[in-house]
């Protein structure tokens, strides 16, 4: 297996001749072909220069140069690089700074045996963040860290912007880099999202966070902006698919309420066709939920398999709708029965929804990240 690690630098010449050593020394324990991609955004300090000279005497170390555009951006070209020209398995993220520590390579990369994205993670049992920090780094680190899981919707990781990563490239070759729309620090986030929403298994191990001794930290406030804007345009484009239900729900309510007056018209009980009626459209729903809302999804089941999967929560929408339609009938008996069928429909869209979402077109993460180890 090819690994390659991306060290994106910028005026790191005291940090990354021995950084390279230090990675060397591990690699020695390693039973992959290992490598180092360092990518610098044109150091003033000599950094590049020195990377070269290491090169001299580890053909597995690689630098690739250009403008300064951000830590994301840095990222991009390195990991398009990694798959295009090196052809690598695995892809590591780590800075350069030595705030990861080079001796808990073996343990990102051993993690990912079983699973497709592996976080060095400090803020699990385990892991640290340094103890001299002061309120206001500590605030920042944590705010972050709120804001990619509770804004972005990355709930159930909890070190969304750790920068210390072990990725196989069979998930980043399906990640459209295009669609990040970010050049800082923010990437971190973006990056993960788009890998959780492919599909990707996220594993993390606990690692200790170390403060830099050597250079300077290049975040800064436009990336602290760029950060927020980023987690709430995940937030709103990850609302996607539920408004493609809610437009679905929406033409299915008018051929519902259509199917129920025209029945009416027919002198047809309202009791009778009322669930007639949300039949009717429950099929309507199916066929462009299946196609449209969740097409996208690769799922475990096939056609017939989800067609009864969503027929049982068809039952327990109509029994909703229904029960909602005939409980508002018999406390208003005044009202009028449209309203009445209307007003039943609400609940049952939420039900249908949540049920379909989570089990009738659920993801099949499994059979995703076996797919990707078979390419």
């Amino acid at each position: 297996m090819k690994v390659v690690i991306i060290v994106p630098t910028y005026n790191e010449s005291g940090n990354i001749g021995p950084l390279i050593e230090a990675l060397q020394g591990q690699f020695r324990g390693i039973p992959h072909d290992m490598h180092i991609l360092v990518v610098d955004d044109n150091s003033p300090d000599g950094t590049a220069d020195l990377v070269r000279a290491a090169m001299r005497g580890h053909p597995n170390v690689h630098l690739i140069t250009g403008a300064k555009a951000g830590l994301g951006a840095a990222y991009i070209r390195g990991m398009q690089h990694t798959m295009q020209e090196l052809n690598a398995d695995v892809v590591f993220e780590m800075d350069a700074d030595f705030s990861h520590d080079p001796a808990d390579v073996p343990r990102l990369l051993q993690a990912l045996e079983d699973c497709d994205f592996v976080i060095g993670s400090r803020h699990m049992q385990g892991g640290s963040i340094p103890a001299d920090w002061g309120l206001m780094r500590r605030l920042n680190s944590a705010g972050g860290n709120w804001v990619a899981r509770y804004v972005a919707g990355l709930y159930r990781i909890r070190d969304c912007t750790a920068g210390f990563r072990a990725i196989r490239t069979s998930i980043l070759r399906e990640v459209d880099f295009g669609a990040l729309r970010v050049k800082g620090y923010a990437f971190q986030v973006a990056l993960l999202h788009q890998a959780v929403t492919l599909g990707a298994r996220v594993k993390e191990v606990p690692v200790h966070f170390i403060d830099r001794e050597k250079g300077e930290s290049k975040l800064g406030l436009s990336d602290i902006i760029e950060f927020v804007l980023n987690a709430w345009w995940i937030r709103l484009r990850s609302l996607r698919t539920f408004i493609r239900f809610a437009v679905v729900g929406a033409t299915g309510t008018v051929v519902n309420l259509g199917v129920f007056s025209l029945l009416l018209r027919a002198d047809m009980n309202k009791f009778v066709a009322s669930p007639i009626a949300i039949e009717t459209s429950i099929i309507w729903n199916f066929l462009l939920n299946n196609f449209w809302t969740f097409g996208h999804r690769r799922t475990k089941d096939g056609v017939h398999i989800r067609g009864l999967k969503f027929n049982v929560v068809s039952l327990a929408s109509l029994a909703v709708s229904f029960g909602t339609f005939a409980a508002l009938t018999l406390l208003m008996p005044q009202s009028s029965p449209q309203l009445d069928q209307l007003l039943g429909i609400v609940p049952a869209v939420f039900v249908n929804y949540f049920l379909n979402s989570y089990w009738t077109f659920r993801q099949d993460v499994e059979s995703e990240s076996k797919l990707r180890r078979v390419r």
